[in-house]
């Protein structure tokens, strides 16, 4: 598969110019990892290991302080034009009706009205929103609100989607509907994610592979695949095969989570 993103060598120390922790933090010691075109990759790790921070450095959010993140063959410096983001936050502008929501980005990019009409009503066509373009953000359930911040996204054409735990506000049973309905989108968009989740069932439920990352500072402990069927349904998500890769999960986080432990205690 060839590799769209590469990761290589990547640390981040934040320094503490307000001299809060006594010192530089390191979020992350070393990153090394790759995702394949069309693939869909989770991040996974105890709380505050940097997987945002992580992600952010893909996205040219954050600026490593060793290492470099690759994609398409180009150094990422800032942004890359066909990266798109999307955060936990409901990311709409609350005075835009949904279709107003999904053009914002056309609008940025100066596209012309009708051919930025037309790919924003695809769009939401697309992300199951049909019968809701001219409601508001307050007028929407929150994953409702969620396929808008998606559809706004995917409106710009990305390659590359970058999700930072888009689901984590949302109620379990909805979140794993989510779940479904962004399977449905990248399975019809074939769209490269980076996904990042604190969720075990959720990044067995989405992924070709979930990167285990270990507690702060981090480094990538298992690259692990989930070798299920797709479409994924709820029937294979109870099989024995997803139990062992969710216990082969929980024995990596169980072991970085008594390391602080024993740290704490010393």
């Amino acid at each position: 598969m060839e590799a769209l993103i590469v990761v290589k060598g990547v640390s981040k120390l934040f320094e503490d110019l307000a001299g809060m922790t006594g010192g530089a933090v390191e979020a992350i010691r070393m990153a090394d990892f790759q995702v394949g075109r069309g693939e869909f990759v989770s991040l996974l790790g105890p709380s505050g290991c940097g997987k945002s921070t992580l992600l952010d450095i893909v996205g040219g959010l954050e600026r490593p302080t060793r290492g470099e993140v690759i994609i398409e063959d180009q150094k990422v410096e800032s942004t890359p034009a066909k990266v798109a983001m999307v955060f936990q936050p409901f990311s709409v502008f609350p005075w835009r009706t949904a279709l107003q929501n999904v053009e914002f980005g056309l609008e940025l990019q100066k596209v012309d009205p009708r051919t930025r009409r037309k790919k924003a009503l695809e769009t939401i066509q697309l992300v199951g929103l049909a019968g809701f373009e001219g409601k508001y953000p307050s007028q929407l359930s929150g994953g409702m609100n969620q396929r808008l911040a998606i559809a706004r996204a995917l409106a710009l054409d990305p390659d590359i989607l970058l999700m930072d735990e888009p689901f984590g506000a949302l109620d379990e049973q909805t979140r794993f509907l989510m779940g479904l309905e962004l399977l449905r989108i990248w399975e019809a968009t074939k769209k490269t994610v980076l996904f990042v989740t604190h969720s075990i069932a959720e990044a067995i439920q989405l992924s070709d592979r979930v990167l285990v990352m270990s507690r702060r500072p981090s480094v990538i402990r298992e690259q692990i695949p989930i070798l299920l069927p797709r479409p994924r349904s709820i029937e294979s998500l109870t099989t024995d095969a997803a139990k062992k890769i969710e216990q082969r999960i929980w024995d990596i986080l169980k072991t970085e989570a008594n390391k602080d432990i024993g740290y704490a205690g010393s």
